[in-house]
């Protein structure tokens, strides 16, 4: 009896070696993060949101069940537009929160105004972080969990190989999330090579909301409590 045929893997029908392929880092963390990003809109004062403080969580949470499903059933090519579509969703909210911030600024409560400035620089925090865990070395479906090389940023642990290829390491979450956390308080990448132009970009974006966060609405807030005592 013939044996049955043994259908070839998409490594094999390219000619790779299965273990080189790439594995695709875990989503748990970035999914987490964007329901986070939505709690936390949920109390930023409506003031200086475009619609109700539950808007940024229903739509993030409306676009994580079919982007699940995509990624899922293998469609990259979806989940790819639909991961972008979700931080560009959260990126519209945090720029029109601190624009708002700015607009809106008169007539308002020194500590609700302080306490929403505060929100929302996390929130570009968090966002951000997305964006660079989404972009580095092709997203995180082409990042290898044990074996990293990219053209978007160069963390400390490739700095030290001539090729910027690390093996046995490769960057989490936490990695992006405090370059993120740098990017807004130092107004720099600090310890890590931005290389890319779209990544150069994003932390443009990133730095010009937290100076209008901090530089602009936290002084002018300060301010307000110093006249009124």
């Amino acid at each position: 009896m013939a044996k049955p045929s043994v259908k070839p893997s998409p490594a094999e029908r390219a000619g790779q070696d299965p273990e080189e392929v790439p594995l695709g880092m875990p989503r748990w963390p970035a999914i987490v993060a964007i329901l986070a990003l939505g709690v936390l809109y949920v109390f930023v004062s409506d003031r200086y949101q475009l619609g109700p403080s539950w808007l940024v969580l229903a739509v993030s949470a409306a676009l994580l069940i079919p982007l699940s499903i995509a990624r899922y059933r293998g469609h990259q090519r979806t989940t790819h537009l639909l991961s972008r579509l979700t931080l560009a969703a959260l990126t519209v909210a945090v720029i029109a929160s601190a624009t708002l911030l700015v607009v809106r600024l008169t007539d308002t409560v020194p500590t609700l105004l302080l306490r929403d400035a505060a929100l929302i620089w996390i929130a570009n925090i968090g966002t951000f972080a997305l964006w660079y865990w989404t972009i580095d070395g092709g997203g995180p479906a082409q990042r290898h969990p044990g074996r990293h090389a990219s053209t978007d940023f160069a963390f400390p642990q490739q700095q030290q190989d001539d090729d910027g290829l690390v093996e046995g390491w490769s960057p989490g979450f936490i990695d992006y999330l405090f370059l993120a956390f740098n990017t807004s308080t130092a107004f720099s990448p600090t310890d890590t090579l931005v290389l890319s132009r779209q990544a150069k970009l994003l932390m443009m974006l990133q730095s010009l909301i937290s100076l209008v966060v901090i530089a602009v609405l936290a002084a002018r807030a300060i301010n307000t409590l110093g006249v009124g005592q």
